[in-house]
């Protein structure tokens, strides 16, 4: 499994971007491979990190959100084992299991969430984004129903269909470019840290 497009030198790139990945190499000692593909169009780069921050990271943009950072990646591990994307289910799933703190979740949700061991909540904030997911022309009130019976208001509504919707995007490009997971992701939150 190759990409299908060359990745960039880190050092061709513009300042900003290759200080922002170079930030996220610092953090994870690696630089995951989304960074270096999307960065061969800087205009695009710029602006899919800004709405995936504000998706993922609502506090970057001053906004609080209800759910919480492991639901947030559950959704986007379900939805996107639901469109086949090997590249976002290996690197959002090393993401979950460091978020719940749980080694074999992501495994879980991306095979049947509905098996998962996951909450209540966490179950019907992942049948409303696979409904957006797979039948977002089906949607109705009785569905803002289900959610708001476990404490969750319009705007998180809005939060997981945005979130299922952005990574919609992010699933078919890391698929039509033959994305490749670093190796890094698959061991990330599997293993305890050694002190």
């Amino acid at each position: 499994m190759t990409n299908r497009y060359p990745l960039p030198d880190l050092n061709t790139l513009p300042d900003d971007i290759r200080a922002r990945i170079v930030e996220v190499q610092e953090k994870a000692g690696f630089v995951p491979n989304v960074f270096l593909m999307l960065a061969r169009r800087p205009a695009e780069w710029r602006a899919f990190f800004a709405y995936h921050d504000a998706l993922m990271m609502p506090e970057t943009v001053g906004r609080t959100s209800n759910l919480t950072k492991g639901e947030r990646e559950m959704i986007v591990v379900a939805t996107s084992a639901a469109n086949q994307c090997l590249y976002c289910v290996v690197a959002h799933g090393a993401i979950l299991r460091v978020y719940e703190k749980q080694p074999l979740i992501a495994d879980q949700v991306a095979v049947n969430y509905r098996k998962a061991d996951i909450t209540p909540r966490q179950r019907a904030i992942l049948d409303f984004a696979m409904k957006v997911c797979q039948r977002s022309h089906e949607i109705e009130d009785a569905d803002f129903a289900a959610l708001h019976a476990h404490g969750l208001d319009d705007e998180d509504i809005w939060d997981i269909a945005a979130i299922t919707a952005f990574f919609g995007l992010s699933n078919r490009m890391a698929s039509f470019s033959g994305m490749v997971p670093n190796p890094e992701f698959y061991l990330i939150g599997r293993i305890p840290k050694t002190r």
